[in-house]
């Protein structure tokens, strides 16, 4: 008989299926109408299940937007930090580009909401600017510690670079939803990084 007090909870196919369908719904409608137009009858309706069926899994409009939100953020999240070399975390801020390329609909979720959640009453708008902080923070200190071992070109701010690199990312995610024939976010965010560096990234 097991020991341990608390022993992992059992996985059900049939449910972590149903609950991608519905995360993948959610992007869909979130990415399409936005938070406060989208509604959970019409993800319900996309992912071929009912309004409760829906509520069983998140109870409410945000909880399924913060599920959605962390589906992809929590991956490259784990991705970077697991990153022991500064250089290597700048080289997955790139592959996060490259992934985006073939994600259209995570793209236009984070565009439409970026937009909507300036608004200071939308319930996103906190837990955006924090999810923003948090991202100048983590690049801040990545340009540090390649400052100081002479990475960066002399002259360079850590933090105006982490801010520069964001804004950069996210205007040229926004250019390549409405010209992806044209725009290469790819290699846009590859150059800006470079321009930075004095080594090859």
């Amino acid at each position: 008989m097991s020991t341990d007090p608390s022993p992992a909870p059992r996985r059900y196919p049939k449910g972590e299926a149903r609950r991608t369908a519905i995360l993948e719904a959610a992007l869909e409608v979130f990415a399409t109408a936005g938070y406060r137009t989208g509604g959970l009858r019409e993800v319900a309706a996309k992912a071929g299940l009912t309004h409760a069926g829906v509520r069983h899994y998140f109870p409410t409009k945000l909880d399924l937007l913060h599920a959605v939100l962390g589906w992809r953020d929590e991956q490259a999240i784990r991705q970077m930090s697991s990153s022991e070399d500064a250089l290597e975390v700048l080289r997955q801020w790139i592959e996060a580009a490259r992934y985006n390329q073939g994600a259209q609909r995570m793209v236009e979720l984070q565009v439409t909401l970026a937009a909507e959640a300036t608004s200071s009453d939308h319930p996103l708008h906190e837990y955006l600017r924090e999810r923003y902080e948090f991202a100048v923070a983590f690049l801040r200190d990545t340009f540090t510690a390649l400052q100081a071992r002479g990475d960066v070109v002399a002259g360079v701010d850590p933090e105006s670079a982490a801010r520069t690199l964001i804004a950069l990312t996210d205007g040229v995610q926004t250019q390549w939803l409405l010209n992806r024939d044209d725009v290469d976010m790819v290699a846009l965010v590859r150059e800006q990084i470079q321009r930075l560096l004095t080594v090859e990234i």
